[in-house]
C-alpha cells in the first residue's frame, strides 16, 4: 500500500502550514481566547477560503468530496497550531448530514463557511457511552418535542445550529431508539451556557425545554439513529487522532528546541543521556501513533464511514494508542521542560492541555480498549 500522500495533500497541508504561521501565531491564539467570543470570525473566514470547509462535503453540495485521509492532514496543522475555532465539531456535524441524508442545503452553507454546527451528544451520566440518552423526544402531530440536557457540547454557543442525540424509544441505553435532529441554536426552548475548557476551546451545557421541531430536522429515520451516530462518531474519533498527532508532533519539537537551548554546568543538557533515552522513547511512541492513525483514517474509507466491522475495530486501536502516546509525550515533555512546563507563559503547557481535552473526547483510552476487546474478531484472533 502506497502511504504516500497526494499532491493536492500535501498543498492543502502547506496552505495550512502557511496560514497558522502567518495568522495564528501562539500570540494571536492568546487574543483570541482571551476575547468574549472565544472564537475569531476573521480566523473562520480564513479557513472558508483556504477550503477547509468544504473539504468533507460532497461535491453536489458545493465541498470536495475529501476522504479520511484529506482531513488528516488538516487536522494534523490544526493541531500543530492549536487552533480553537470550530472546525472540528461542525466537520462531525458535517458528517453525520452526510450519513443521514437528505439535508443538502445545510452542507452547502457548511462548505461555504456560512454556517457552523455543534453536536450535542454527551450527557452528564452518559460519560463515553453515547447510547446512554435521558433526553428525549416524543411525536407530537407533524412535530416533535424534545427534552433534557446536554453537556460539554463543544462551540455549542458558537454554532447555528445543533444536532442533537434524544431517546425515542428502550430504555436509557438501549442503541434502539435513538434519534438525531438539527435544530437552530436560537429555537424557542433552547437554552444554552457557554463556558472555557481547560485547553482554551469553548463548550456549553444545553438545556431543551418542551423544544418543538419539525419533522423535517430529523435526522434519518426516528427511532433509528444509532448506526448514524457511531459511524460519525468512529469519524470524529479518527479527527481527534489525527489532531493529537499535529500536537504531539510540535511538543516534541518543542521539547528538542528546548534541550538544545536549556544549559546546565555549561553544556545543554541534551547532551545527557538520560535525556536522550526520553527524548528517543516519546519518539518511538509517536511513530507508533502515527501508524495506527493511519490506519484508521484507511479503514474509515473514502466517505468516512468505512465497513462497520472494520471501522470500529480500527478507530478504536487508534484512539487507544493515540491516547497512550499522548499521555507519555506530553507527561515527559512537562518534565524535560522543568517547572517551565505547566506556565501558560510557553506553549508546551498548552499542547499538554490540548492532548488532555482529546484524550477525554469521544471515548478515552480505557473505553476504546473495552470497546476494542469487545470485537468478535478480537476473539478470532486469539484462536477462541
Amino acid at each position: 500500500m502506497d502511504f504516500n500522500f497526494k499532491e493536492e495533500q500535501l498543498q492543502f497541508a502547506d496552505a495550512m502550514k502557511r496560514w497558522v504561521a502567518k495568522d495564528y501565531s501562539f500570540d494571536e491564539r492568546a487574543k483570541i481566547i482571551g476575547s468574549p467570543e472565544g472564537v475569531s470570525g476573521a480566523a473562520w473566514a480564513a479557513l472558508a477560503e483556504l477550503g477547509m470547509t468544504a473539504l468533507p462535503v460532497p461535491e453536489q453540495q458545493g465541498g470536495f468530496s475529501g476522504s479520511a485521509v484529506d482531513m488528516l492532514v488538516v487536522m494534523q496543522e490544526l493541531g500543530r497550531g492549536l487552533v480553537v475555532e470550530p472546525y472540528f465539531s461542525t466537520m462531525l456535524g458535517a458528517q453525520l448530514l452526510k450519513l443521514a441524508g437528505g439535508h443538502g442545503a445545510l452542507l452547502e452553507q457548511i462548505a461555504s463557511g456560512q454556517l457552523k454546527l455543534a453536536c450535542a451528544l454527551g450527557e452528564r451520566q452518559s460519560r463515553h457511552d453515547l447510547a446512554d440518552i435521558a433526553t428525549s423526544a416524543v411525536a407530537d402531530s407533524d412535530n416533535y418535542r424534545i427534552n433534557g440536557r446536554k453537556s460539554v457540547v463543544l462551540h455549542g454557543a458558537q454554532a447555528g445550529s445543533l444536532i442533537v442525540s434524544a431517546r425515542s424509544g428502550g430504555a436509557q441505553r438501549d442503541q434502539a431508539g435513538i434519534s438525531l435532529f438539527v435544530l437552530p441554536v436560537d429555537t424557542v426552548g433552547v437554552t444554552v451556557t457557554d463556558y472555557r475548557t481547560l485547553d482554551g476551546m469553548r463548550a456549553a451545557d444545553v438545556k431543551f425545554d418542551n423544544v418543538s421541531v419539525s419533522a423535517s430536522a430529523l435526522l434519518g429515520q426516528f427511532g433509528a439513529g444509532w448506526e448514524t451516530l457511531e459511524a460519525a462518531a468512529d469519524y470524529g474519533a479518527g479527527l481527534l487522532c489525527f489532531e493529537a498527532l499535529g500536537v504531539m508532533e510540535a511538543l516534541f519539537a518543542a521539547t528538542l528546541d528546548y534541550l538544545k537551548t536549556r544549559t546546565q554546568f555549561g553544556v545543554p543538557i541534551g547532551k545527557f543521556q538520560a535525556l536522550q533515552h526520553r527524548m528517543a522513547d516519546m519518539y518511538i511512541h509517536l511513530e507508533q501513533a502515527r501508524s495506527m492513525a493511519l490506519l484508521a483514517a484507511v479503514k474509515l474509507g473514502a466517505d468516512g464511514s468505512g465497513g462497520p466491522a472494520e471501522r470500529r475495530r480500527a478507530v478504536a486501536a487508534a484512539k487507544f494508542r493515540v491516547g497512550q502516546a499522548m499521555k507519555f509525550i506530553g507527561q515527559q515533555a512537562v518534565q524535560l521542560h522543568g517547572g517551565m512546563g505547566v506556565t501558560n507563559e510557553l506553549p508546551a503547557a498548552h499542547y499538554f492541555k490540548r492532548l488532555t481535552m482529546i484524550e477525554l473526547t469521544l471515548g478515552d483510552s480505557d473505553h476504546h480498549l473495552r470497546r476494542f476487546m469487545a470485537q468478535p474478531e478480537f476473539a478470532i484472533d486469539r484462536g477462541e
